[in-house]
């Protein structure tokens, strides 16, 4: 679109008539477009200009219709799918505020830089926009409305008590399922109006609300995008949504944008919150009512100048990064994802092999996921779409046909019904494409049909749910008295009179939230009669369940599937804790003491498996006296202890006691005590939940990934946590202990006292970098000095004869076929050494630096103990000594022996000790005879 004309943003609150304002300027003009964020916002603005100028000038495009005329002169659209290059007089983006969102943001992005009208356009949303606007569009008009009526903030309020003409708020399906029939209930019934739902059906259920059938409205946010109704109250049943990555809190901007449908032109209009949702802070309702807020930063951008010569080019251009300080990259969508996907695929691959398939592949990825399936359940779909394009140039019609045939079925509850709606809007999108299909009119009418039948069906069952003339069959009985029924399901759902009243989690019943008080009294203590025996035959089930079916959480949990059972408490030992059954009191004594017995009986094999050596070394009565009191230590600890703790009693184990714990496992590091086998990740995970229970902590932590050799170093954590871990903290990272004491045995092979380098071998052990390696030796009580020298390369000083002539003197006592190996592979470094020809020294560009680091031992001074004197003669726990590279020696220049201070030793003269003398045979003994003939054989 060519950037001509005036441009204006209107910008300012709800209830501001910005939209009306459009509208009449867009029908003062030949040609106009208008872009919509809502598809049910472009069908009531489509119903509004085709009353005002009849149904042969205005076009409605959205994703999933597409009315055009022969003579459209207004085009009524969503923003997506705005056409470009018309060159139309008039041009208008809505909810301009939506370039910063991030699903969508990138698109009103680009509208807002390059869509423009011969004549005017205008931008109309919020006034947070202003600042962005007035940077990107420097030739912008600014024209600001003030709200038509006031709007007041009234606190929280009970659903029950809520006023007519008002509307709750949910962000969740089942959230205004939940609400809709607690209304009905109560007060008869509501209206459901959420994004999902197709026009027609969002449509029949707002007449029902306007034409006062009903008092009630019950929506999600789709509200807030400019559908205009007669709301006097707006109330949010919560405060946070899904976004579609995670929950979070709602704006408060975004709850502006949905309060403000509150009171319509002049009447004024008030807002609050109800059911779980907290009361807003005086700042935010405030903020709310001024409509004061902070000014927006940064849109959401992706890149429109796209490369379609390769698959790799386009991803690659899509992924561009902004340079722009007002853009930040938009998140990975749908169809990028997508894309990515499908180039994964061989076959797909090679069919978009030119600029034009490649093209094809990227509309067929923009076909939007309405289905709300998995990633790889769409791409799969897509991918199917794209071989039928690129090899008949059209969509199978018999394919297309049993897709459509499926999901043309009327009858089910809500939830199949709103899944075949949205199944369908996929197969009438498709059907919008051009030249998708060979008899694509018939296809889109075909479609058409199928999203009228199932949005008349849609409507007839929310209305069947959520709207009762009548008070419902439970509040009549209720009233007057009568026995009520009530039934448990084997899902464990609870129903009175057929009414879902709650469910039954373990051995809990769970209450539905949506009744009122004198309701929920009522419904509970008919639900107890119904459920009195079942909690006795659940309680037979579980009592003979396998542990398999059962299971403990980080946080002390104990579940039986995916329901909560019970907890871990601390018991009179470590290793004995005791459990709390999760128990209704109406399940009776009998059942509590079930489910207990039977959860203790799960978490003591539990115990007596994963620490089955610890258990044995405590049992083990043929431990004398001191290991048996150091094992007592160790079972305290469960079976980790950090070596500095324990410094006087392993000092006074001799070595025939530590032979006693080796037996059991117990290992002696210089860091720590352990047993190995009890570092696996089972026994990990038990050991923290055990020692969190012991020390009373209200958050366990979490045992860290298996596998990894080390760890960042747990933050403001309580201490010990790191050895319970499976790890040691050495700075900012926490190294696993078995890895640390293979790195200590390494490390007394060297000489701490006079200096040493890190070999590859320690760098390997820990999988880290010299850098990192230096980091964790500070941690560990060294002292690390960096320096720098000369990097020596490897050139080789001999001549090729020579090194043959060393090459054969090597293996001169070798076989045969040895030396006739080494001879050809002498002859092939030859070969491979000697360059063609002759050629030109390189230019010397000055020596290559590496950075060094020097450790030497610094100490903890909090008692652990460091390598002994003399740096490489340490011996380890039971006598022997290190068995490093060189035995451990250390040598000085020229390769001299050096003695444990460090001083060259003298020459050393090594000679064999003369024959021992045998002993003398003794006469006497009856057995002389036949040794000395042994030896005189011998």
């Amino acid at each position: 679109m060519s950037a001509q004309g005036r441009t204006v943003a209107v910008l300012g609150p709800t209830n501001t008539g910005k939209t009306h304002y459009a509208i009449e300027r867009m029908l003062g003009y030949r040609t106009g477009i208008i872009g919509l964020p809502l598809r049910l916002l472009a069908r009531e603005v489509y119903d509004r200009i085709v009353r005002a100028r009849g149904p042969n000038v205005v076009a409605l495009i959205t994703g999933e219709e597409r009315i055009v005329p022969d003579r459209a002169q207004y085009w009524v659209c969503t923003v997506e799918a705005m056409p470009a290059g018309m060159g139309a007089d008039f041009v208008a983006i809505d909810e301009i505020q939506l370039c910063a969102d991030p699903e969508r943001g990138h698109v009103f992005t680009d509208r807002l830089l390059h869509a423009r009208g011969t004549h005017e356009t205008l931008f109309m949303g919020a006034a947070t926009m202003r600042r962005p606007i007035l940077a990107l569009v420097p030739e912008v008009e600014f024209l600001s409305r003030e709200r038509m009526s006031q709007l007041s903030y009234t606190g929280p309020k009970k659903i029950s008590r809520m006023k007519p003409r008002s509307a709750i708020v949910g962000f969740s399906v089942d959230g205004v399922y939940a609400i809709a029939e607690l209304i009905r209930r109560q007060r008869g019934g509501a209206a459901v109006v959420m994004g999902a739902l197709s026009p027609r059906t969002r449509n029949a259920q707002v007449e029902m609300y306007q034409s006062g059938e009903v008092d009630f409205l019950v929506a999600t946010d789709a509200i807030g995008m400019g559908l205009n109704l007669d709301i006097d109250h707006v109330a949010f049943s919560s405060l946070s949504k899904f976004d579609g990555r995670r929950m979070r809190e709602l704006a408060p901007n975004e709850l502006a944008q949905i309060a403000g449908r509150a009171g319509r032109g002049m009447s004024d209009g008030t807002f609050g919150v109800t059911g779980e949702a907290r009361d807003l802070p005086p700042d935010m309702a405030e903020a709310i009512v001024d409509n004061a807020f902070t000014p927006i930063r940064k849109l959401q951008w992706r890149n429109t100048d796209l490369t379609f010569g390769r698959l790799d080019h386009l991803i690659h251009s899509l992924e561009q990064k902004p340079q722009n300080e007002w853009f930040a990259k938009a998140r990975e969508a749908d169809d990028l994802m997508a894309l990515k996907a499908l180039s994964e695929e061989a076959e797909t691959r090679a069919r978009a092999s030119d600029a034009q398939s490649v093209r094809l592949l990227w509309d067929v990825c923009r076909i939007p996921d309405f289905r709300g399936i998995s990633h790889a359940e769409h791409a799969d779909l897509l991918g199917q779409v794209f071989h039928f394009l690129h090899e008949k140039g059209h969509i199978s019609e018999d394919w297309f046909a049993a897709k459509v045939k499926r999901i043309d079925k009327t009858n089910g509850d809500i939830d199949t019904l709103s899944k075949r709606l949205a199944f369908i809007r996929t197969w009438t999108y498709v059907a919008q494409r051009k030249g998708w299909l060979q008899d694509a009119e018939h296809w889109r009418g075909e479609t058409r049909a199928v999203e009228d039948r199932l949005s008349d069906a849609l409507h007839g069952a929310l209305t069947q749910r959520f709207v009762d003339r009548r008070t419902s069959v439970l509040l009549r009985r209720l009233k007057q008295k009568e026995a009520l029924v009530a039934e448990v399901n084997d899902k464990g759902e609870v129903t009175v009179e057929g009414h879902v009243v709650g469910r039954l989690e373990g051995f809990r019943f769970a209450a539905d939230k949506s009744g009122g008080n004198q309701e929920a009294k009522t419904l509970k203590q008919v639900s107890q009669q119904a459920l009195a025996p079942h909690f006795n035959l659940r309680a037979d089930r579980f009592y003979n369940a396998p542990d398999t079916e059962i299971d403990f959480t980080e946080q002390g949990g104990l579940m039986w599937g995916e329901h909560a059972v019970g907890k871990l408490v601390a018991g009179a030992e470590p290793l004995k804790p005791a459990v709390q059954a999760f128990v209704d009191e109406e399940a009776g004594e009998d059942v509590v003491q079930k489910v207990t017995r039977r959860l203790q009986h799960f978490i003591d094999r539990k115990v007596a498996t994963l620490f089955e050596p610890l258990l044995n070394m405590s049992r083990d009565e043929e431990l004398g006296a001191m290991p048996r009191g150091f094992a007592f230590r160790l079972v305290e600890n469960l079976g980790v202890i950090r070596r500095d703790e324990v410094a006087a009693e392993v000092k006074d184990l001799d070595q025939d006691a530590r032979g006693q714990l080796r037996k059991h496992g117990v290992r002696f590091g210089q860091f720590t005590i352990f047993m190995p086998l009890l570092l696996k990740p089972a026994p990990t995970r038990l050991r923290l939940v055990l020692w969190s229970l012991g020390k009373g902590l209200d958050v366990f932590p979490e045992a860290p990934p298996p596998g990894l050799v080390t760890v960042p170093a747990p933050k403001d954590a309580e201490p010990g946590v790191d050895a319970m871990s499976g790890y040691r903290t050495a700075g900012e990272r926490a190294i696993r202990i078995d890895m640390l004491e293979r790195l200590a045995d390494l490390l007394r092979a060297e000489n701490s006292r006079s200096g040493f380098e890190a070999n590859p071998d320690m760098l390997s052990i820990t999988g880290m970098t010299l850098e990192q390696f230096s980091e964790l030796m500070q941690g560990l009580g060294y002292k690390a000095e960096k320096g720098e020298r000369e990097k020596v390369r490897a050139v080789a000083e001999t001549s090729t004869a020579e090194a043959a002539q060393a090459a054969t003197e090597a293996v001169a006592e070798e076989p045969a076929e040895a030396d006739a190996q080494v001879t050809e592979e002498v002859s092939a470094e030859q070969s491979a050494e000697t360059p063609a020809e002759t050629t030109e020294p390189a230019e010397d560009t000055g020596p290559e630096m590496e950075v060094f680091y020097t450790f030497t031992w610094g100490g903890f001074g909090g008692g652990q103990r460091g390598p002994r004197r003399g740096g490489g003669q340490q011996r380890r726990e039971g006598g022997e000594r290190p068995r490093g590279k060189g035995q451990g020696k250390l040598k000085g220049k020229g390769g001299k022996p050096r003695r444990e201070g460090g001083k060259p030793q003298g020459a050393r003269r090594f000679e064999s000790k003369p024959p021992k003398k045998d002993k003398p045979i003794d006469p006497d003994n009856p057995f002389a005879a036949a040794l000395m003939g042994l030896k005189d054989k011998d």
